[in-house]
């Protein structure tokens, strides 16, 4: 695994009283996909992207790669309001849905019955849909009917923000035939279609629900690993990679986004570089951690052993265009 893609955005350079709420969906002006060269610390861009008009909510161009998945030479990226399937190595573009309902899309992933489910974090929402965009399913994630505080007849491409979310969904995984979505304001994971299961993340926002073999592998956007026993639903692990990676230093942790595992004791995580914007918002462990003198990391990505607690590896990726980080994949051969 000496190579990977990385998948977020490049950020727009706008002045501090233009980044508001009101702005959120064109912070990003273009999408982007890095091959990262693990062994020689070459990057190199495979993909530059910027939505279309018709699918944003302003004239600004707007691009961001959210989380995906990639399966054999596939991959499935998603924008705030688009999904985008390209085929690997060359990133051609085979597939492409928008829906009215896309509204800050967060992940995007195939389910194991062929369809795709798809995060609209702005509706707090999980919908399943065919490859050719018809809607099979839809879910709220906040145990009410859908569409009960939105409206169907309006199109949330063209609505720049639905702030304040509930629950903020950020990721979709299934496990077996059960579909299951992270919240991060409710700092779990709960069964979509079987309702009532839930995994509660002992006060973390989770992001990302990875599943490998008997464990399922989330984010906390504050920098730690959460592992979860598959069979119990119950946490085993907390891993704090602030402790591993700073060694004690005064660094504002950045949000914490993207995971790859290696082998059962390294993984790579990425970190995006906190935005001006977050000190608008209600994270509190921004606001308890933050004093003068704090170093704000560039983002990166970081190799971690997390048996034997060592940070192996950083490679840094402000300076390559990319300001945030979603997904980490292996290259395809």
């Amino acid at each position: 695994m000496a190579k990977l893609y990385i998948l977020g955005g490049r950020e727009r350079g706008v002045e501090l009283r233009e980044r508001t709420e009101k702005h959120d969906w064109c912070l990003y002006k273009t999408a982007l996909i890095l091959e990262v060269d693990t062994e020689t610390g070459a990057v190199q861009t495979c993909l530059e992207y910027e939505s279309p008009r018709e699918v944003r909510a302003g004239d600004r161009p707007a691009g961001n790669f959210h989380a995906g998945a990639l399966v054999g030479d596939t991959l499935y990226a998603c924008t705030t309001t688009e999904v985008l399937i390209y085929r690997l190595p060359g990133f051609r573009q085979i597939g492409y849905i928008s829906l009215p309902c896309f509204n800050d899309v967060h992940h995007v992933t195939p389910s194991l019955d062929g369809n795709l489910l798809v995060v609209t974090t702005g509706l707090d929402m999980v919908v399943k849909i065919t490859p050719q965009g018809e809607t099979i399913s839809e879910w709220s994630v906040i145990g009410e009917p859908p569409w009960t505080r939105f409206s169907s007849s309006i199109d949330y491409r063209k609505v720049g923000s639905t702030k304040p979310h509930a629950a903020h969904p950020n990721f979709v995984f299934e496990l077996d035939d059960e579909v299951w979505a992270t919240r991060a304001f409710k700092r779990d994971a709960i069964c979509l279609n079987r309702p009532g299961k839930r995994i509660v993340m002992d006060g973390e926002m989770p992001h990302d629900g990875l599943v490998c073999g008997d464990q399922i592998l989330f984010t906390g956007i504050d920098g730690k690993v959460v592992i979860v026993d598959r069979r119990t639903l119950q946490v085993c692990q907390m891993i704090d990679l602030r402790k591993i990676q700073d060694n004690g230093k005064e660094v504002l942790p950045a949000w914490c986004r993207g995971l790859l595992p290696v082998d059962e004791r390294r993984m790579w995580v990425g970190f995006s570089r906190i935005r001006k914007t977050i000190f608008t918002e209600n994270v509190r462990w921004v606001k308890t951690i933050l004093r003068e003198g704090t170093i704000v990391k560039p983002t990166h990505i970081a190799l971690f052993d997390v048996v034997s607690q060592q940070c192996l590896q950083e490679i840094d990726l402000e300076s390559y265009g990319m300001n945030g980080i979603y997904g980490i994949f292996p290259a395809y051969d």
